[in-house]
């Protein structure tokens, strides 16, 4: 039973601590105890959280610099795991006043006039955190506050005086966290606001000094500076932000596919109708990591874990949409599905000049046959070399894997509508000579529903090789043979 009253409160060995001791002290407490910081956060384990955890033993204030996407928020928001389950508030205060350490004239008065009967509230700590996105009309009255005339005339009281201040955010923050997300987007002047709050704990309300010490942790997320042109944190504010933490994108393609699968919203239904292999997954992880080392993608903007996350969600939608067309009970999904993330990506890379000539959507493409070049590259012989291979006098002893499928497109033409039913697509597949057979013996692994999406794969994999011709329609992949089409001079135009 939480006490109710400041009396009860004494008796209870209540001891006030401020919010930083406090996120200090319950951090040691999960450090002995060998309990992770923060759940959900990968990729993060030997660079961005040991330095969050020196950040807060030492008290500072913190500053998450990072590209867009790389769970700034996220980290910021975990932290209020660290406060107290509850805090006790003077009963009515505006701005979480402590019992036994009061700031406001409010609270002071309450406890002058009630004593150790002043009712005591408690706050749990979901409510002790405030998060405030920077954008160019935030003022100073939502930051810090300001007079509001119609409680001076009510009360016919000065414009000074603090009892007809309307408190802003920072204030209502007192004993909690407050979080400014993208701070160079704050305007100059709201910037310089914050010098004597987190130097001094100074207010100034329409000229008008109020010493307010707050206690408050200040946490701030913002882009590099050189990201747009849109703003920068000013150097004074800079200098009294007294961690700066830099975060990244995962290393990896197996921490990006982690974090997708974690942040990914799949209806469970979808989860049980599709299934979608971890070929695919490795591809769209792959495709964020070309996007962000392409010479037609701002690097300075960064290509957010959220183009995977849409990307796998629209791949899922795309195998589901066919299920429920076909009316089968189950499918897997394909390579053509992997053409409903294009929406995903052009949404969520900024081009530079080079990149808007070609067009979004023509960079989209060439990304994603960029990663499935690398991904076939790390799974299959090279296509390259094979190819020269059949040209040396070593050709007998060492045959190209792929010349049975080669020499099948010499003959034939393969089309592969996006909508076909499982059986005619596995079909269609099954009809091309040595396909089939290339897949189950480079990966005898592989259970009966993943061969045919690996055995697409492989051609889409040796057309990004030039070992065979590809084109991409709306409603249709084809597959023929590239020299014979150029030297014909005619059919449609290759994809890539």
């Amino acid at each position: 039973m939480l006490p109710t009253t400041l009396g009860e409160l004494k008796k209870s060995g209540y001891v006030s601590r401020s919010v930083k001791t406090e996120l200090r002290e319950n951090l040691i407490a999960r450090i002995r105890s060998g309990k992770a910081l923060f759940e959900g956060i990968h990729g993060y384990e030997d660079t961005v959280l040991p330095a969050l955890e020196r950040a807060i033993l030492a008290g500072h204030s913190i500053n998450l610099l990072g590209l867009r996407g790389q769970a700034k928020t996220r980290m910021a928001r975990a932290l209020v795991e660290l406060l107290d389950e509850w805090m006790p508030v003077v009963e009515g205060s505006e701005i979480n006043d402590d019992p036994l350490a009061p700031l406001s004239r409010y609270a002071k008065e309450r406890i002058a006039e009630l004593g150790d009967n002043m009712p005591v509230a408690w706050v749990h700590r979901s409510e002790r955190y405030t998060e405030k996105l920077a954008t160019p009309d935030v003022t100073v009255a939502d930051l810090i506050g300001d007079s509001d005339p119609i409680k001076a005339a009510n009360l016919k009281l000065d414009y000074s005086d603090e009892r007809v201040i309307h408190f802003g955010l920072i204030p209502r923050s007192h004993r909690g966290i407050f979080v400014i997300n993208e701070l160079p987007d704050l305007q100059p002047r709201i910037q310089v606001a914050l010098f004597n709050i987190l130097q001094e704990g100074d207010v100034q309300i329409r000229g008008f000094k109020l010493r307010l010490p707050l206690d408050i942790q200040f946490v701030f997320t913002a882009n590099p500076e050189d990201y747009t042109n849109r703003g920068s944190i000013i150097t004074p504010l800079k200098d009294r932000i007294q961690s700066q933490i830099l975060t990244h994108y995962p290393p990896s393609i197996e921490l990006g596919m982690r974090i997708t699968a974690q942040e990914a919203r799949l209806p469970d239904a979808a989860g049980e109708r599709v299934r979608i292999p971890e070929l695919l997954r490795v591809l769209i992880e792959r495709l964020a990591m070309e996007a962000r080392d392409s010479e037609y993608v701002d690097r300075r903007s960064g290509v957010s874990a959220r183009l995977t996350i849409s990307a796998l969600e629209s791949v899922s939608a795309a195998a589901e949409l066919r299920l429920l067309r076909s009316g089968a009970k189950r499918t897997v999904a394909r390579m053509s599905d992997l053409q409903a993330m294009v929406p995903a990506i052009t949404g969520k890379i900024e081009l530079v000049y080079e990149g808007e000539q070609e067009g979004p959507e023509k960079v989209a493409q060439h990304l994603l046959g960029q990663a499935v070049r690398n991904v076939f590259a790390g799974l299959f012989p090279d296509a390259a070399k094979a190819r020269s291979k059949r040209r040396n006098e070593q050709a007998a002893a060492k045959p190209d894997p792929y010349a049975a499928i080669v020499a099948h497109f010499e003959e034939h033409r393969l089309q592969l509508p996006s909508n076909a039913s499982d059986k005619a697509y596995v079909a269609a597949l099954d009809g091309v000579d040595g396909l089939l057979d290339l897949v189950r013996g480079q990966h005898d692994y592989l259970d009966a529903e993943e061969v045919p999406l690996w055995a697409e794969f492989v051609l889409h994999g040796l057309a990004e090789h030039s070992r065979l011709g590809r084109t991409v329609a709306t409603d249709a992949t084809h597959f023929d043979d590239l020299f014979s089409r150029m030297i014909a001079g005619d059919g449609p135009e290759q994809d890539d």
